[in-house]
């Protein structure tokens, strides 16, 4: 996201515009490639157990209609979970996450949180969880993840494992578990490569399905779905997906340089933000941030901003909080850093390549616009 794409992927894509269309949940390379890039991550897969989709919406929607019953999830969380169970007409169970981190419910919360909803009739059945969180950019600690899916499992509630931004971690040296490793057969693994390896314009994701039930007699009813949706990725997107989920060196290493940029420039927005007085966990993953203005409120009043809608407004690269299932009454947003990176494919590619990104003459001057609306809107 925010960066043109890799050549190798480009030749790739351009060179299956012929291509016979896919199979429903991909052709026999794209999911040998799957299983290799989860195996590499220490997540034995085979490819029967693997599902290849454009984007992974179409995948919660088929998981969330073949299991039956609700949907739980975090709150704030990725606006594309709870959508899929208002398609389905299921009922949405929101839990806060921990002060600590986004991604994953409070286990407490949790459990009281099913609780009620049985009591009230509800039958929430699954629950979606993210190693590395869309909004708020952070990482579920392993031992409260682990904490989290125990509780779900105890409770009969499958997890969904959303690994989307798990290779944009920002410390190289951070170790990411995936509870697939530890809850054979109650958890499945999904992947939207718009995440770290595709252009989001290139919509594919994967999901691994384990081999033991009960989350391992979902495959084939997931697999039936997909196909009453017509969910099958073009055939350039899918030849694309299988180089990307190879990971040859050249891609590695592009990678790699991504998740430098979008470290140091979401690190310096942190840093402007945190000036201000705002509260905002710092980053740990992926190109956003998510802070809280509430301690700015009478300053930002007195610009008339009152609502997360208005604040979004004010700030390149924001979305209010309330697309995330925030509460309305909150001064929360997420900035998407990966703006700032430039204007065209080539202020981009400079970035992505640049040895100190921040001294990079586009990205400086994106940081300090940020700077500057930021100021604008609490100077009293």
């Amino acid at each position: 996201p925010g960066l043109p794409a890799a050549p190798e992927l480009a030749e790739r894509f351009a060179r299956a515009a012929d291509a016979p269309p896919q199979p429903t949940g991909g052709d026999a390379a794209v999911r040998a490639a799957a299983c290799g890039y989860w195996e590499r991550r220490g997540l034995a897969s085979e490819p029967d157990r693997v599902l290849l989709a454009p984007g992974p919406a179409p995948l919660l929607l088929a998981l969330l209609a073949a299991v039956g019953g609700d949907l739980v999830v975090p709150s704030p969380a990725a606006a594309w979970y709870a959508a899929q169970a208002r398609v389905l007409g299921r009922r949405v169970h929101p839990v806060a996450t921990p002060a600590e981190c986004g991604g994953v419910p409070d286990p407490v919360a949790l459990l009281e949180t099913l609780r009620r909803a049985r009591e009230g009739g509800a039958r929430p059945r699954l629950l979606v969880v993210s190693v590395a969180d869309d909004p708020t950019g952070t990482v579920a600690p392993p031992e409260l993840l682990h904490e989290v899916c125990e509780a779900a499992v105890a409770a009969g509630v499958l997890v969904a494992c959303d690994e989307t931004y798990r290779d944009t971690l920002h410390d190289p040296h951070a170790v990411l578990l995936s509870p697939a490793e530890s809850f054979h057969g109650q958890v499945v693994v999904l992947t939207d490569l718009a995440g770290a390896l595709l252009p989001p314009a290139w919509p594919a994701a994967v999901a691994r399905f384990p081999a033991e039930e009960p989350a391992g007699g979902l495959l084939g009813p997931v697999r039936d779905l997909l196909d009453a949706q017509r969910a099958v990725p073009a055939a350039p997107v899918a030849h694309a997906a299988a180089l990307a989920l190879a990971e040859p060196a050249a891609l590695r290493e592009r990678t790699a340089a991504a998740v430098r940029l979008h470290a140091a420039v979401a690190a310096a927005a942190h840093r402007a933000v945190a000036r201000l007085g705002a509260l905002c966990l710092p980053p740990q993953a992926g190109h956003q941030l998510y802070p809280d203005f509430r301690p700015l409120l009478p300053a930002l009043a007195e610009h008339g901003v009152t609502g997360p809608d208005a604040l979004a407004e004010r700030l390149p690269g924001a979305v209010p909080g309330p697309w995330f299932g925030d509460d309305p009454a909150a001064l929360r947003v997420r900035i998407t850093t990966s703006v700032l990176y430039g204007d065209t494919p080539a202020e981009r590619e400079a970035a992505l390549h640049a040895a100190e990104p921040l001294r990079v003459p586009r990205v400086a001057e994106a940081l300090a616009a940020l700077a500057t609306a930021f100021r604008e809107l609490t100077a009293v």
